[in-house]
This record gives C-alpha cells, structure tokens and sequence, in this order.
C-alpha cells in the first residue's frame, strides 16, 4: 500500500490552504497605501511578463535566431550527400573492369602521382604499394584513382607519417582488385 509522504498536503486540501493565506494577506493588503499597492501590482505584472517572456517566448526567438545557421549547415550537409550520392552512381555505372587493366591504371597512376615515393608489387587479384616519404596529397589523388578508375579496394593499410614538414606518408596499403 501506497502512502504519500507526511510533508505532502492532500489533492483536496491544497486549493483550500491557498485560500487561507490569500486571506491572512488581505488584511496586509489593504493596510498599503493606494501608492504602494499599485507599486505592487505593477511588480508583479512585470515578474508576469518576465515569467511569461522566459517560459514561452525565449525558446522560440532563440531557435529562430539559429534557424539560419542550422539551415546552412544542414544545406552544406545535403550538398555533401548530393555529391557522394553522384560518386556512388558514377561507380555503379562504371564499366567493370579486369584484374589486367586495374593493374595497368594502377601502375601508371603510381608512376604518375608519387613518382619515386612509392612501389607497386602485384600478385593476382592483389596490389601492394609500398610508400616512402609519399606526399598526403599525392596519396589521396592515388587512392581516389585506384578507387573510381581501377576499381580497386583497399583492404589493409599500415601507415606512418614521415619526418618532416610537409605532410606525407611511409608504409603499405594492399588492395584488392577486380576479379577477372
């Protein structure tokens, strides 16, 4: 069985006691000069106005005045998802091509983009490039080319930045290739 804690007045007794100190203020009230009771209740019209202000309207004006940035970042946000949703179709509908010609793009590419700062090895259906000192740049060029024109998907990358001031990359990434 249930019992409400001995603080807490009665449902039915709570508009009664606030009735009861209504009328232990009466008295008080009309003790106050005409001057101090408009003072008052101007006092506490503001208090209401302030309430009211804080409740219902500083929420609202506060996501209005937000609404333009939000608008920006979620537009930036759909932008972003328009272009990986045109890369994805760009993939799907690229022509699928053999392990013979993704090694070739991959070769020429390596040769292409990171020069002496990398070595191609491949073995079947498998490419290792091996990285020294390869620019981040160039890097990111080669991987967004092994990805959309060889068609080939990294599966390991072991990868540490080299010494220096420019940003670049020592290690090895294997790719798979397309079968075939």
């Amino acid at each position: 069985m249930a019992r409400k804690p001995p603080h807490s007045p009665p449902a039915h007794r709570t508009p009664q006691r606030a009735a009861a100190a209504l009328a232990r203020l009466q008295p008080h009230w009309q003790g106050l000069a005409r001057r101090e009771q408009t003072l008052v209740l101007a006092a506490a019209a503001l208090v209401g106005l302030a309430l009211l202000w804080w409740l219902l309207l500083a929420a609202p004006l506060q996501a209005w005045r937000q609404s333009a940035s939000r608008h920006a970042v979620l537009d930036a946000q759909w932008q972003r998802m328009q272009q990986l949703q045109a890369q994805a179709q760009a993939l799907q509908q690229a022509p699928r091509s053999n392990t013979a010609d993704a090694a070739q793009l991959l070769r020429s590419s390596t040769s292409d983009l990171l020069g002496s700062h990398a070595q191609l090895s491949l073995a079947g259906e498998q490419a290792t490039l091996t990285l020294r000192a390869a620019p981040a740049q160039a890097l990111a060029h080669w991987l967004a080319q092994a990805r959309s024109h060889a068609q080939a998907i990294p599966v390991q990358t072991r990868l540490t930045r080299s010494p220096g001031s420019a940003p670049a990359w020592d290690g090895t990434l294997v790719l798979a290739l397309p079968p075939g």
